[in-house]
């Protein structure tokens, strides 16, 4: 299985790239992860919000290919349960490659949204992106672990 995650900005925090790095070393016997940054646009070049998010949106939009199966991290979108999400990607196995997307700060444009196989919510509390990005990586870990029957994950 190949997944690539496509987040927008940074990972400006040691402790949590650190963090992200580790649960990329432990799915690597379960799946190729790569992670592709997209530059933010900075409110201070646009001072547009809708400008920010038409920006950040193409500049994503043009990583995503015909076969990729996209999948748009958006608080509304669909919540699953963890073993919802390790059945869920097990389904996709067969896919040339799952994109995984984490808009940036203002979120994501409606071309975007409508270009998404399906929109996912990691739950109905806020996080900062850049968690969001260690918790999907996480998810993704323990979906892995459920998959293969390993005792990860505790029911």
């Amino acid at each position: 299985m190949q997944i690539r995650i496509i987040q927008v900005g940074k990972d400006k925090d040691t402790w949590l790239s650190e963090a992200i790095q580790e649960y990329r070393k432990r799915l690597r016997p379960f799946c190729r992860l790569d992670i592709l940054q997209i530059p933010d646009v900075s409110i201070k070049q646009t001072g547009n919000r809708n400008l920010i998010i038409m920006k950040e949106s193409l500049a994503i939009m043009n990583k995503i290919e015909t076969d990729d199966f996209c999948v748009l991290l958006d608080e509304k979108g669909e919540q699953k349960t963890s073993l919802e999400f390790s059945s869920f990607l097990t389904k996709l196995s067969d896919r040339k490659r799952i994109v995984f997307v984490i808009a940036g700060v203002y979120g994501s444009s409606t071309e975007l949204k409508d270009k998404a196989n399906c929109c996912l919510s990691l739950s109905k509390m806020t996080f900062t992106h850049r968690m969001s990005r260690l918790i999907l990586i996480e998810q993704i870990y323990r979906a892995m672990m459920i998959a293969h029957g390993r005792s990860y994950h505790i029911e």
